[in-house]
């Protein structure tokens, strides 16, 4: 027995996905000349971050294909008011007259929306959802795609996978596969440059903010070096690697007490096993794994299982098999198609 897709986008199983959007064709409709389609890409994506309730966490644009890492934030949306709901609505969809043409968001305009209840209804409903997210992020880039090229017809394969990721380390080892596609694809040499990645942007952003070398001491757990660094995404549109609330940040992150510095040392050592096939572990990166309850080994296995695929097949990541069979258990299903061998 199998679990339909409609079940599988459930905050009450998981508040993580893991979106991939493939060309029409599997064609390079992103590459060959037309590059410059994943700045649109990103873009859009920083742009919707803003407008619903779906925080992105990680993010490839690839040649021909899209991988997305978000989090369903369901309980934002909730607290937003009516006019909230209205302006990013306007913001991810400007409203358009019948000519076509963009139509001046006014406070006049947004009362009048406003007005309309069970219209808001609808739109808050909207921008709580993962598939009007991934609908709002793709038809926009297929019709700029289509006017460039002149023609009509599809862009994108016409669904999206969806992956639920269950547990601390399935999340960190797709954050990982994600962020390290370019560089398995001989598009990068090393994570940092690796081209529209969520870990370039990141890089970027701590370095326009002079943090690098405090992320580098967080990384080697000097406690000053943390504190440091600690807030050095409060105000970047991805998702914070680390939870800080407790701490007095304001927003919530990945993971609590896994900071952004940790991340990137997690990132370095395991681009150095697509690349070379093997790391040195320092004390900084086993410690990592060790608060995981992984392995240098296990953790090594998982990544290059992960990236040896040509297609992801499955719609749940857990790296616990107990876990696994109890939420089977609840679906009334005998087992769940996991992504990678769960641990015992």
């Amino acid at each position: 027995m199998t679990v339909a897709r409609s079940q599988l986008v459930d905050v009450s199983v998981t508040r993580y996905y893991h979106c991939i959007s493939r060309c029409v064709r599997r064609a390079f409709l992103c590459g060959e000349g037309f590059e410059h389609r994943k700045q649109w890409i990103e873009d859009r994506l920083q742009t919707l971050s803003g407008c619903f309730a779906v925080s992105v966490c990680g993010f490839a644009v690839m040649d021909n294909h899209l991988h997305v890492l978000v989090r369903l934030d369901a309980d934002a949306v909730k607290a937003w008011s009516a006019e909230d709901v209205a302006r990013r609505w306007t913001t991810a969809y400007p409203p358009k007259s019948a000519a076509g043409e963009e139509i001046e968001v006014s406070q006049a305009w947004i009362d009048q929306q406003v007005k309309d209840e069970p219209r808001v209804a609808v739109l808050r409903a909207r921008l709580a959802s993962l598939g009007w997210f991934m609908k709002a992020l793709k038809e926009p880039l297929a019709r700029m795609a289509n006017k460039e090229d002149d023609c009509k017809g599809t862009f994108w394969e016409s669904r999206y996978k969806s992956i639920a990721i269950l547990d601390e380390e399935a999340l960190l080892a797709t954050c990982a596969y994600i962020d390290l596609n370019p560089l398995a694809a001989g598009l990068a040499t090393t994570p940092e440059t690796s081209p529209h990645t969520s870990v370039a942007q990141r890089v970027q952003h701590a370095q326009a903010k002079g943090e690098l070398e405090a992320l580098k001491a967080a990384a080697s757990g000097s406690v000053a070096g943390s504190r440091a660094a600690g807030d050095v995404e409060e105000d970047f549109w991805l998702c914070p690697v680390e939870d800080r609330r407790r701490l007095g940040g304001l927003r919530e992150g990945l993971l609590e007490g896994f900071s952004l510095g940790s991340y990137l040392l997690l990132i370095d050592y395991t681009s150095r096993l697509c690349r070379q096939g093997k790391a040195r572990v320092s004390r900084e990166v086993a410690s990592i794994l060790e608060r995981l309850g992984s392995s240098a080994e296990v953790w090594g296995q998982r990544i290059q299982k992960l990236l040896g695929k040509s297609r992801l097949l499955g719609s749940y990541f857990s790296t616990d098999r107990a876990r696994l069979r109890e939420l089977a258990r609840q679906r009334g299903v005998h087992h769940l198609d996991n992504l990678v061998s769960a641990t015992a």
